[in-house]
């Protein structure tokens, strides 16, 4: 007997906030957690910058709140980085009542490897992407007589950024495999979008990354080899798929 297309709908709204529901109790669990290395964490994530600072620069707060609010967002951040295995077991959860049940199977394999290629990705920014970007910006004030004194929610508000667009771009290649074995799209169309991906590239960069080129390019050339790497994945999907059936 048919649903009614209507209680289908309810059912996956109940489904979404419940799922919505126990992100966010891990979510505040995480932030719990990093409330009490707040200060350490916000000290780690400004390393980039404070090892290019000129002599006699120094992070500065303008505002009495200033610390506090900076500090709290930071254990936001790092609450969610810690949290993300549960958040994607919840994404996964929600998602998987659509699904083959072959698909349903690979749950602790899609919440590993989603895991390890969002936080991968972040740690491949902080480490790679964070030097060389600082160090360009730096540069811009040298021989002249202006000191750089970097406010401290300007910079975590870049930092954050940043952190959170490298994590997401490092998930493309888990998106055009599930895109492919799952049939929502052929292996033929994702080959054929490459000739659009370097605009595509530049122009998420672009949106995701400061107002220079630099960034911009830091961020476009993952996004291009991580797209070959999902459409080697999807390759291997589909010359694995006749020999199952």
């Amino acid at each position: 007997m048919n649903q009614n297309p209507e209680s289908t709908l309810i059912q996956h709204l109940v489904e979404l906030r419940r799922r919505l529901i126990y992100s966010m109790l891990a979510w505040l669990g995480g932030i719990g957690i990093c409330l009490y290395f707040s200060k350490e964490i916000f000290g780690y994530l400004s390393l980039p910058l404070k090892r290019v600072l000129p002599e006699g620069s120094h992070f500065i707060a303008t505002h009495p709140v200033e610390a506090w609010t900076t500090y709290f967002k930071a254990s936001l951040l790092a609450g969610f980085f810690l949290s993300s295995p549960f958040l994607f077991y919840q994404l996964w959860k929600f998602v998987a009542p659509g699904l083959l049940a072959k698909e349903k199977k690979v749950t602790l394999g899609f919440v590993i490897s989603s895991s390890i290629f969002f936080i991968g990705g972040s740690l491949f920014g902080y480490h790679y992407i964070f030097p060389i970007t600082f160090q360009y910006f730096s540069g811009l004030f040298s021989g002249t007589d202006i000191l750089l004194l970097p406010r401290m929610a300007d910079y975590f508000s870049l930092a954050a950024q940043m952190l959170l667009a490298f994590g997401l771009i490092f998930e493309l290649p888990l998106l055009i495999y599930f895109l492919a074995s799952s049939g929502i799209v052929s292996f033929k169309t994702l080959w054929g979008f490459q000739r659009y991906l370097i605009v595509v590239a530049f122009i998420v960069g672009a949106i995701l990354t400061p107002p220079d080129v630099l960034s911009q390019t830091l961020l476009s050339i993952p996004i291009i080899l991580l797209y070959q790497v999902g459409l080697l994945g999807a390759w291997f999907h589909r010359k694995k798929k006749p020999k199952e059936s």
